[in-house]
């Protein structure tokens, strides 16, 4: 099993309803209560609503996702009877996800975890960028590096070969997918979110973070993280927190981060929480890399007797 990274989904992932299976564990259905709680709100009536706007907004969308992602690896854990150090060489998470894959390593509590993230989502709004992301398909990286460059926007996910995400203003954006498609792009698309994230101009957002991990410091992690921003693996509570505070205004390097895992002998990477976009990602990242989604207890369970 130390052969396998968890993985934990950002935005985008989201859907009504998520979840909710695991809910039918009494276990699982108290870490969702608890969630509700420190949040004095009702996080799991909106994640299992039909109101996918509101789901969907970013301080609504974040604590669901790590909720989720926690709910799921407590599952595994009680199932498998082991912790994540003995099951896994590296954790990592996708923007959001990387929250998630912190506090799965140990490095806060799931309440202040959620409330941590409730805070990211906030403040994200707050920072009062105006913007929007674009998903530009087909470029190589070093391609949508200098495009994005030219245009005036940022180079914001590296998710895999072929799938980059731009950020920024709105006008520099449209003038970078037209120029994304003169340069080759098959497609460019406009992603449904609330601003420019990953860029400079989140910068009172990450101010917001930094502030609240100097008030309520991390513990150092069980195992590594492969942080976004920098694509290495980081244990210590200092560089941990220094990573999520840098990735909420710099690139997230995700396939420099699954092939470096490949290159330590990672060979599995096993997505929890919600959706498939991560364990999809994974041989697009590095054709050593395998992935597989568990998002459900059944999904756990036919997991487990397979390792």
């Amino acid at each position: 099993m130390k052969s396998m990274c968890f993985a934990f989904p950002g935005q985008g992932s989201q859907v009504p309803g998520m979840g909710r299976e695991f809910a039918e564990d009494k276990e699982c259905c108290a870490l969702f209560e608890r969630a509700d709680d420190a949040l004095s709100l009702g996080l799991t009536k909106l994640m299992w609503g039909e109101d996918a706007d509101t789901l969907t907004r970013t301080e609504n969308a974040q604590p669901a996702l790590l909720v989720c992602g926690l709910v799921a690896l407590d599952y595994l854990q009680r199932q498998a009877g082991k912790n994540v150090a003995d099951m896994a060489a590296f954790v990592a998470g996708h923007s959001l996800g990387e929250y998630t894959a912190a506090a799965a390593a140990g490095g806060m509590g799931f309440d202040r975890a959620v409330k941590l993230v409730r805070l990211r989502g906030e403040a994200m709004l707050r920072s009062g960028a105006e913007g929007s992301m674009s998903a530009i398909l087909g470029l190589e990286p070093e391609v949508a590096d200098r495009v994005a460059t030219e245009c005036g926007v940022v180079f914001a996910n590296d998710n895999s070969a072929g799938q980059a995400i731009f950020s920024g203003p709105v006008e520099a954006l449209e003038k970078a997918e037209e120029a994304a498609k003169a340069a080759g792009a098959k497609r460019a698309l406009r992603l449904n979110v609330a601003g420019p994230f990953h860029t400079p101009m989140m910068m009172p957002a990450a101010d917001e973070v930094s502030a609240y991990l100097r008030a309520h410091e991390l513990a150092d992690l069980a195992v590594p993280c492969i942080m976004n921003a920098a694509a290495e693996p980081k244990q210590l509570a200092a560089d941990v927190a220094e990573g999520l505070v840098a990735q909420v205004t710099g690139r997230v390097r995700w396939r420099e981060s699954m092939i470096l895992a490949a290159e330590q002998g990672v060979t599995r990477v096993v997505e929890l929480g919600v959706g498939k976009v991560l364990g999809g990602l994974a041989s697009r990242c590095d054709n050593r890399l395998n992935g597989v989604s568990l998002q459900n207890r059944a999904d756990v369970d036919a997991f487990l007797a397979s390792v």
